[in-house]
């Protein structure tokens, strides 16, 4: 089946670079980087990987009218 691929230049030349290197067309190369980006094992974050939010350790509760840009760099200096 035929399909077009609008590549940006630089990412064109590049393939056509690799090709030339591998001794392959820019057809097979992109062939064999599809096949093997799409067999690639899918990749997950187990949740212990992810990072964690930042916390804010407060010394009091916040009030409803804390929750403004100003209330909330206020909490950060204390």
């Amino acid at each position: 089946m035929r399909t077009t691929l609008d590549l940006p230049d630089d990412l064109l030349r590049q393939l056509k670079a690799q090709a030339a290197l591998e001794g392959t067309t820019l057809k097979q190369l992109v062939l064999t980087l599809v096949e093997r980006g799409l067999n690639a094992p899918a990749r997950t974050h187990p949740e212990t990987a992810r990072s964690a939010l930042p916390t804010l350790a407060l010394h009091k509760p916040l009030l409803a009218n804390d929750f403004s840009n100003a209330g909330l760099f206020g909490a950060l200096d204390d």
